[in-house]
């Protein structure tokens, strides 16, 4: 069974690399791919509520900071509004590089260990190991683990992708895309040759 809250193997590399949109917000397609359609802090997927009001896009280096970064891809992450929040201006350490899976463990009691100082350091900024939210993986680790028990279809709605996969190959960046090779390993193309898994 994929693990609900298991942190990527390896450091992010991006995938896709659109650019010349006016407003950040148009990155918003390729943000979702980017990063599994799953909050980059605390993995919180789209799958398990409503999307609008929910997600998104972070500033890693703030806007307050580097208004010059302010519609620059690479410097936009997706995230839930929680962390969104938390996180606010502060200059915090790069999630896509210090929350791994060989540095994070989340633990049967829902609660979240690092074994980086970087790690841990933005454990505490984000709050991650507060009591609602270790009640919250808690939940969500038991509830899976009763779905893939008692309801199969419901374990496979519940870490399945989106239904509606943006379709990168039909959006035009306004400047292009420095990394165009990725649309074709998009979860969207993938589904179109039957090459995306049904859960993750």
């Amino acid at each position: 069974m994929p693990a609900p809250f298991d942190y990527p193997a390896e450091p992010h590399k991006r995938r896709h690399g659109p650019l010349g949109y006016a407003d950040y917000a148009s990155y918003r397609p390729w943000l979702r791919d980017e990063f599994l359609f799953r909050c980059v802090y605390c993995l919180l997927r789209e799958q398990w509520g409503l999307i609008r009001g929910v997600f998104a896009l972070d500033h890693f280096h703030p806007v307050a900071i580097h208004p010059e970064k302010v519609t620059d891809y690479d410097n936009l992450l997706y995230a839930c509004v929680r962390c969104n929040l938390l996180k606010g201006s502060q200059v915090v350490p790069d999630p896509t590089q210090v929350l791994l899976a060989a540095s994070v463990h989340v633990r049967e009691d829902g609660g979240i260990e690092a074994d980086s100082v970087e790690a841990e350091r933005l454990i505490r900024i984000l709050r991650l190991n507060d009591p609602e939210f270790r009640e919250y993986r808690l939940l969500w680790m038991q509830i899976l683990r009763l779905a893939a028990l008692r309801d199969h279809d419901l374990h496979q709605r519940l870490l399945a992708y989106p239904a509606d996969l943006p379709d990168l190959a039909a959006l035009a960046p306004p400047e292009g895309n420095t990394r165009p090779g990725g649309v074709a390993e998009s979860c969207h193309a993938r589904r179109q040759r039957e090459a995306l898994p049904t859960t993750y």
